[in-house]
Parts: structure tokens; sequence; C-alpha cells
């Protein structure tokens, strides 16, 4: 039985119903904080706490608009909130202990609430939600951060009292040693990884439709190959047992398979992608392709931009695909500098906002939904059903759900909100097309597909790409290719291969198994790497065999 012949619950039904509602509400008033701050509310009810959280952050930014009469959308967002300046608090903000001095606004001549007192009690709302929220996320820095924001206002509210009492047990619960500053605080933490109930871009992949258009593009670049359905053991959450099993689960996911033989050393694919990203600020690579940069000379291929003149191109023909495809949404847009020469820890991170900001720039240019992306469409993003995703309210319930997408306030709410203010583009009136379960579903695709290659000064991965046919080919800790990408990526058939020393080559017929780990890596690491990646445990044959031989891992 597949998710949508699942029973859905009455309750969960109905709040997707509000959610709705709410969202039509906010399309049609994108300025209404108050909107905003009651979508959160169905939000954290139905359990997307990063959800509740992000809407709360729009709220809040609304609010300062309201009071400052130089931001941009101060006549939208005022004139939105005098409609609710007449009449008893709102109840959505007329919470815990707000119901006591916070609500009992100042009233102007004909009781109308005085505005400005009515828009700090609903900052003072927002910062009860996001601190809750990012909590209840793992985001412990910032669920602090503005929860002592929310306390400078209203030092006796209980709610974020109790709020930050819980962050502090939850750290050191976490981190097993005392909570002295902010800064030893976790600010990393997990989230839902699906297709949202309401995502209606997750295109059908196993479709006549879908196969006919990966294929027909998959031929200019693979032409021994194609893309069909492929059965794949479906990755586990925690160590399991059953290593040793000779049947485990699995499920259906695309692939690519060899039409032809495809001799040992010979290119099986060869992809050009301009969904790349370099977090180094003056690298001297290509920012349509990422790849090294000609030397410098008058015989030098390279193309600057001529409206944003640091912006380099290694030759016409990735200026020309970028002119084309996205880099006009960015030209001379002053966001080059953002998530640029990072710590070494956020080296990683910085690499998938990036490419999240290139698929922002794509879609912006090309005047489409970020999803629709053809870059990006088609890939899976190891998603969770949501009815597994759920948390369970009865009293009987069984431990809470193994969420997996990794998530921070800065990296999935704040700075790509940044990046679009940065484009020129309103965060209000386009929340249709940049909302945050959008960032969160091109992170879940990029996690795990994204390859990276690493600077040789320093060893820190600064480039990436994401490569829509190369991560096809499913992964496989024994694989029948390698790769390299630079400018362009390249498939090539093994030589050998790792089990056994075997043969290389594909025959026609085969799937062609790639890999997006350093497969010479011992099985638990691999498989860590791929719980942090794909979301769960390698249970490629290789894998399981190499575990099942381990001590105590063994069927029964």
């Amino acid at each position: 039985m597949d998710e949508s012949e699942e029973e859905v619950d009455p309750r969960i039904e109905s709040l997707l119903r509000q959610r709705q509602s709410l969202t039509d509400d906010l399309l049609a008033s994108p300025y209404d904080l108050v909107l905003y701050i009651k979508r959160a509310l169905v939000y954290a009810d139905l359990a997307y706490p990063d959800l509740a959280a992000g809407d709360a952050y729009r709220a809040l930014l609304l609010t300062d608009e309201v009071r400052d009469e130089s931001f941009e959308y101060h006549d939208q967002a005022l004139d939105a909130l005098t409609s609710y300046a007449h009449g008893p608090v709102l109840e959505v903000l007329d919470h815990g202990s707000l119901s006591g001095s916070q609500s009992r606004l100042p009233e102007l001549e004909g009781g109308t609430k005085d505005i400005t007192a009515l828009a700090e009690l609903a900052s003072i709302r927002c910062y009860q939600i996001l601190a809750l929220g990012l909590l209840l996320c793992g985001c412990l820095r910032s669920a602090s951060n503005f929860c002592e924001r929310g306390l400078a206002i209203a030092p006796d509210n209980k709610e974020l009292l109790n709020t930050r009492g819980y962050i502090q047990t939850v750290a050191e619960r976490r981190t097993r040693k005392p909570i002295s500053g902010l800064n030893d605080l976790p600010d990393w933490g997990m989230v839902r990884r699906e297709v949202y109930p309401w995502n209606s871009y997750e295109p059908d992949r196993f479709s006549d439709e879908s196969l006919a258009f990966l294929n027909a593009g998959l031929a200019e670049i693979a032409p021994k190959c194609t893309v069909r359905v492929a059965q794949l053991p479906i990755l586990l959450g925690c160590p399991s047992r059953t290593d040793g099993y000779d049947i485990i689960p699995t499920c259906n996911q695309l692939g690519v398979f060899a039409k032809e033989d495809i001799a040992p050393g010979e290119d099986v694919l060869v992809e050009y992608s301009l969904v790349t990203a370099n977090n180094r600020l003056k690298e001297s690579v290509c920012d349509a392709c990422s790849g090294e940069l000609p030397p410098l000379g008058s015989s030098s291929t390279a193309v600057n931009c001529p409206e944003c003149y640091d912006t380099v191109f290694c030759d016409q023909y990735c200026f020309e695909q970028a002119q084309a495809l996205y880099h006009p949404a960015v030209c001379d847009k002053d966001v080059d500098s953002i998530a640029k020469d990072p710590d070494a820890k956020e080296a990683d991170e910085t690499l998938h906002l990036l490419l999240l900001a290139r698929v922002l720039a794509m879609a912006a240019h090309q005047e489409i939904h970020p999803l629709d992306v053809d870059q990006v469409k088609y890939i899976w993003g190891d998603f969770v059903s949501s009815k597994t995703n759920e948390i369970d309210l009865s009293p009987k319930a069984g431990p809470p759900p193994d969420w997996t997408l990794p998530f921070s306030f800065t990296y999935n709410i704040e700075t790509p909100l940044h990046i679009l203010e940065k484009m020129d583009i309103d965060i209000y009136a386009t929340l249709a097309t940049y909302d945050v379960w959008v960032f969160n579903t091109l992170y879940s695709k990029f996690r795990g597909t994204a390859s990276a290659r690493k600077n040789p000064r320093d060893g820190r991965p600064d480039v990436a790409a994401v490569h829509p046919f190369w991560c096809l080919a499913n992964h496989d800790c024994n694989p029948n290719v390698t790769w390299e990408w630079g400018g362009r990526m390249v498939l090539k058939a093994r030589e050998r291969r790792i089990v056994g020393n075997a043969p290389g080559g594909v025959k026609a017929g085969e799937e062609i198994l790639n890999h997006y780990c350093d497969v010479d890596l011992p099985v638990q690491l691999r498989r860590e790497w791929a719980r942090g990646s794909l979301g769960g445990w390698c249970m490629c044959q290789r894998c399981r065999d190499e575990a099942s031989n381990s001590e105590n891992n063994s069927p029964g």
C-alpha cells in the first residue's frame, strides 16, 4: 500500500486543511504578520517545528517593518496590522503569560490599539514560537538567542522562561557537560525529510513521460546507457542484525543501465552542469561550471561578465549558458561574498547553501518554481513518508520518529531569505515560490547527491556540484564505475572491481553502480556517511557482507 492509500488521521487532515486555508490567505495578503503566526502554530501542531520557525521569523521581520517607516514594506505591513487594531486582543497573540500586562495594550482615540505596541506584542509571540520550535529541531544556540531576545522585552514571560530552562537541560544532556555560554550550545539539528503533503511539484519519476524526458537527455551524454526503474535495498535508520539475511526489504528507484557492453576504462557519461558552488571568495574557478580558469594571457579563453567584471567564466560557452539560465538574477547584486571563506567546520554546509542559491537564481531568472528547475526536478531526496515522520500523540505511543534532514536556522531560514533579498526578490509576495519547505526539499535533493572537490592547499571542500544524470546512477560500495570532475563530470568503467579484484567493465543490461563516498573506508565509516547524507545505513551487498562477518552481527 503506498502512502496515498494510508489511513489519514482526522486531526492531521483537519490541520492540513487549516494550513492550506492560511496559505491561501497569505497569498492574498502576504504582509499580514498575524497570518504567519497563525500558520506557524498550525505547523507546530503538525510536528513541523522548522516550518513553524520559518513563518515566525517572517512575522518577526514584519514587526520591524511596522515599527520603522524607513523600511521597504512598512506601508504594507502597517496596513495589514492596522486591520486588527479594533476589538479585543487576538487569541493568537493572547498566549500564556501574554494574557497579563503585555496584552493590555494602550489605546488611542476611538478605542484603536496602539499599532507599535501591538507589533511589539506580536514580536514576543514570534520569539516564543522561534525559541520553542528551534529547540525542538535541536538548534539550541539559535533557540537560546531568540529566547533571550524575547526575555529582553518581556523578562517575566513564563513561556520564554520555561523554554530557557528546557534549552539548558537539553544542552547539558546532549553535550554531557555544563553550559557556560551561548557558544557552548550546538546549533544543528534534524527535521523531517519528506515530500510534504502539499508539495505538488514532485514528479512521478516512474511515469513514461518522465522516463522519456530523462532518456532524451541521457542519450546526448551517455549514449550507451538508459534510465529505468531499479530495485534498491531500503536504507536502515540504525544498526541491524539483518545483514546476513538473503532477502531484505527493497524499494523502487530510478537507475542507469548499460544498453551495450562498456569496456574497462571507457567513458560511460560526460555531463555538464550549472548547479555548482564555490565557497572561496577569490578562487580562480569558473562561475558557471566551477572548472579551473584558463591561464591569463592574450590567448586566454576566459570571459568576464561585462556588468560585474569580477565574475569570470572559463570560456564563451559557459558565459552564454550562465546568461541564459541564471546569471542575470545575481549579476551585480552583491551576493558574491555570502558564505565565502568559511571556517573549516562550516565548509560542507556553505557549499550546500551555495548550491541552493544557484537553484534559486536559476528559478528567478527563468521565472519558474525552484522545484521545477530541470537540473533538480527528478532528483530523489531520500525522502521518508509523512506518515512515518508523524509524532504519535496517543498514550501508548512508541519512541518519536528519527528525522533525517540536517537543519539550522542560519542555513535553512535566515541566509536563504537574505540571499533572496539581495536578489531584489520580495520574500513576502513570493511566498508560494520561496517558502522554507521549498528550501528543505532542495537540501534533501542535494545531500548525498552533490559531489565535492577538496582544495589541495588545505584539504577543505571548496567546490561542489549537482549533476542530475550522474546522481541517477545509484550508490554502491562495490562500484563498477569511477568518476572525475573538472568542469565536466566523467564516469568511466572501472578497470577492476573492489571486491575480489574482479574484472572491470559493464555488460549490457547491468546497472551502472556509482559511489558517492570514499569506498576505501571501513564499513562502519561508510555507513555513518550514508546515514548523514542519504538518511540511513547503506545496505549494499558489500556493506552487508563485511558487517555480517564482524563480531556479533549475524541473524538469529
